[in-house]
């Protein structure tokens, strides 16, 4: 058998339910790689070996049950999966990503946790995260910033960085993540991976810190579209409580089934110019959506090109939505001074959002749901755009602590294609399609209408084995 991290993530359960791998041997494997190797990345917050071994035995001890049974396995059972520490995980360490939280530990498990631990996935620890999940880098006070796999000195993007770094670097098989604005699909985009951010009330966002405002969904980050499909089905489902929720997906299967499925011929639309006013597309990024839509004509996809102007609008709305999350967290008075500087403009920025104006902006984000639903989804099956308006950037290119508001703006031009499928609650999953000159990769964003992840992973992973591959000059 090849290095163990080399398998793809089914590969890994296919011979977990075999006999022929032990969860436990698994999760030493990437133990003992995350002690050599994470103290360059900081991919991880907390390490968590004890909960990981016990939960291999588990993991072992069912697995030889089903084999004497003849009962059927989870897609993921035995696999190391490791939790975004936006996220919480009960008798861990939950930060935040922010050093006024530097100690907390949680009392409860997110559902999303409950989820994994039903599958049988293993918990090898918690990522790193940029503070409170607002950045798109991977930075905060807590220790060193997250550096990208293939290229030390350049970010992996964020705010779910750490999660991006460990699977790309082989310190996990795949990962959780968050997405509230492109959070999922950024560093993976940046890293080389997959990146599936579903529909908003696939996955349970409870009970601990729900998002009423619907911006902020549980994603994957793989190698493979069948790896983050799979994911997404053992995270799924809907729980008491939840205020969003998403209908299944068609025919009744799994959305791992449909990612092996062919697409029928489909209409897609290329949204080539960012939206957001200001904004520049790099030569690098420009050469990957060309590729993509050559590659999809070749295929047998309709492509065609439309262009949405930029809209000041949008803009506004998100920023203030977005400076209310970063105010909805409780820190003592006394900490508030280990915030990071942008987290601090934020919560005074929205000190200034009135309620009115925050209901205009919440009423925005239903509006262009609404506009892209009959102007063109009515018309396209699936919108083809970049992933990221640049490639990766240096570790601290994107922070400017001494003018937040100047990088509240870098970090949007930065960015500017993910976020409307979070105001949307429209799924979106970024390919990994080509390189640039200095070896960094750039990948693609597809996006489809709500609840219809089940066309978009058949498709991404059509565009995943043409082996379309391009090296911008």
């Amino acid at each position: 058998m090849s290095d163990l991290h080399e398998l793809t993530a089914l590969a890994q359960a296919s011979a977990v339910a075999r006999g022929q791998l032990s969860p436990v041997e698994l999760t030493d494997h990437y133990l003992s790689r995350i002690a050599e190797l994470d103290g360059e990345l900081s991919a991880y917050l907390t390490i968590t070996p004890e909960l990981a071994r016990s939960q291999a035995q588990k993991a072992e001890q069912a697995a030889v049950t089903a084999r004497r049974d003849g009962t059927r396995l989870g897609p993921l059972h035995g696999v190391p999966v490791p939790v975004k520490d936006l996220t919480q995980v009960e008798g861990v360490r939950c930060t935040w990503g922010s050093a006024a939280f530097a100690d907390h530990v949680s009392d409860a498990d997110d559902h999303v946790v409950t989820r994994l631990r039903e599958a049988g996935t293993v918990m090898l620890g918690k990522t790193n995260t940029a503070e409170f999940g607002l950045p798109c880098y991977t930075e905060n006070r807590l220790g060193p910033p997250t550096r990208h796999p293939f290229s030390p000195g350049r970010s992996p993007g964020g705010s779910s960085g750490g999660a991006a770094a460990a699977v790309a670097a082989g310190l996990a098989p795949l990962a959780h993540g968050t997405d509230a604005g492109g959070s999922v699909r950024i560093p993976a985009s940046a890293c080389g991976l997959v990146g599936l951010k579903p529909s908003r009330g696939r996955i349970s966002n409870g009970p601990l810190r729900p998002d009423i405002t619907g911006l902020s969904v549980h994603g994957a980050l793989a190698r493979t579209v069948t790896d983050a499909a799979a994911l997404i089905d053992v995270m799924a489902g809907w729980m008491p409580g939840d205020v969003y929720t998403a209908p299944a997906h068609p025919d009744g299967v799994t959305l791992l089934d449909h990612a092996r499925r062919t697409p029928r011929p489909l209409r897609i639309v290329v949204l080539r110019e960012p939206m957001v006013p200001g904004a520049l597309l790099h030569p690098d990024c420009a050469a990957a959506l060309d590729a993509a839509a050559q590659a999809l004509a070749a295929l047998g996809h309709e492509v065609a090109t439309v262009a949405m102007p930029p809209d000041d609008g949008i803009l506004t709305a998100f920023t203030r939505v977005w400076s209310v999350e970063a105010a909805s967290y409780e820190v003592e008075l006394e900490r508030e001074g280990e915030l990071m500087p942008l987290t601090a403009w934020l919560r005074q920025v929205a000190a200034r959002v009135s309620a009115r104006e925050y209901s205009a902006a919440l009423s925005t984000f239903r509006g262009l749901g609404q506009m892209l639903t009959e102007l063109l989804f009515a018309a396209y099956d699936v919108i083809l755009s970049p992933a990221l308006a640049e490639p990766p950037v240096c570790v601290g290119q994107l922070r400017n602590d001494a003018d937040p508001a100047a990088e509240f703006a870098r970090m949007t031009a930065f960015m500017p294609y993910t976020t409307v499928y979070n105001i949307t609650g429209m799924p979106s999953i970024t390919v990994p399609l080509a390189q640039n000159t200095d070896g960094l990769p750039t990948g693609v964003l597809l996006g489809a209408r709500y609840a219809n992840e089940a066309l978009l992973v058949s498709l991404a992973a059509q565009l995943e084995q043409s082996g379309t591959t391009t090296t911008a000059s």
